[in-house]
C-alpha cells in the first residue's frame, strides 16, 4: 500500500491529573476489530467528510484542522467526553450530541442542533504513517490535551471498544510487559515518550520542541537479527524493537 493510499486518522492523548504521575484516557479494542483487534489504544478514528467540511470553517491548515475535529469527533463518540466544545454540555445535551453523531449525523450539524460551538485547540504531538505491506495503513495525527473541569466520567461506546480506563503511561507499559493487555508498536512508543512527564505542561512543552514529521518504521538487522526502528530525533526515548517482539496493526 502506497502512502497516497494511506487512510487518514487522527487520535486524541487526553490528560488528568493523577496522584503521582497524568493519567491517560486509554480504551480496550474489540476483538473483532481488523485493526487492533483486542488492544489498548487513545480514542480516535478516521477522518471523515463531514470533519473537511466543517475544517473550512476555521483558519488553519485544512488537512490539519480535519485532523484536530476527527480526534474531537472520535472522543465524543467513542468515550463521550467533551473536547473543546463550548459551552461545556450537560449530560442530556451530550447524551443527544452522541447519539446524533452515532446515527450518521455530520459533527457540525449536530453541534449546531446542539447549540455549541467547537474549538479545535489541541497539541499535536506526533504523526505516524507506517509502510507495512498487505496491511491496513493509517496516516494518524496525535494530539494532545487536558480533560475539561466538572465533566462526567467517560463511558465506553460498546461498539467499536469494550472498555474505557484512566492510567498511567508507565502502569500501561508494565501490564503490557507482564502479558496483561496488547499494545501496538505505536502506542508503545508514544506511551513511552509520555511517561516521561509529570504533568501535562511538560508533555506540551515537549511536544513544541520538535517537528510533527510522519514517523514511518522501517527494518534494520542488528547484529543479524531484525528489528523495526524509527528516527532519532522526534522525541521518543525507544527508536528501536526486535520485530519478533514489536505488535503491528
Amino acid at each position: 500500500m502506497s502512502d497516497a493510499q494511506a487512510i487518514p486518522a487522527a487520535t486524541l492523548v487526553l490528560f488528568r491529573e493523577g496522584p503521582g504521575a497524568p493519567e491517560l484516557l486509554m480504551v480496550e479494542r474489540s476483538k473483532a476489530m481488523v485493526f487492533a483487534g483486542g488492544a489498548l489504544v487513545f480514542p480516535g478514528g478516521r477522518i471523515d467528510p463531514g470533519d473537511h467540511a466543517l475544517a473550512l470553517t476555521f483558519s488553519g491548515e485544512p488537512e490539519d484542522m480535519a485532523a484536530r475535529i476527527a480526534a474531537i469527533r472520535e472522543t465524543v463518540e467513542e468515550v463521550g467526553v467533551p473536547i473543546g466544545l463550548t459551552p461545556v454540555p450537560d449530560g442530556e445535551t451530550l447524551l443527544a450530541l452522541r447519539a446524533a453523531l452515532h446515527s450518521g449525523i455530520s459533527f457540525g450539524e449536530a453541534l449546531h442542533d446542539a447549540g455549541l460551538t467547537l474549538d479545535p485547540a489541541l497539541i499535536p504531538f506526533a504523526r505516524w504513517l507506517p509502510a507495512h505491506a498487505h496491511m491496513r495503513i493509517f496516516d494518524t495525527r496525535f494530539y494532545l490535551a487536558r480533560i475539561p473541569e466538572g465533566v462526567s466520567e467517560p463511558v465506553v461506546d460498546d461498539t467499536e471498544n469494550v472498555r474505557v480506563f484512566w492510567a498511567t503511561a508507565q502502569s500501561v507499559l508494565d501490564d503490557a510487559d507482564a502479558g496483561r493487555v496488547r499494545i501496538i508498536f505505536p502506542t508503545r512508543r508514544n506511551l513511552e515518550r509520555l511517561a516521561r512527564f509529570t504533568s501535562f505542561d511538560e508533555a506540551a512543552a515537549d511536544a513544541a520542541r520538535y517537528p510533527i514529521r510522519p514517523v514511518t518504521p522501517w527494518t534494520d538487522d542488528i547484529d543479524g537479527v531484525p528489528h523495526l526502528r524509527i528516527p532519532d530525533d522526534l522525541g521518543y526515548p525507544v527508536t528501536v524493537e526486535p520485530i519478533t517482539s514489536a505488535l503491528r496493526g
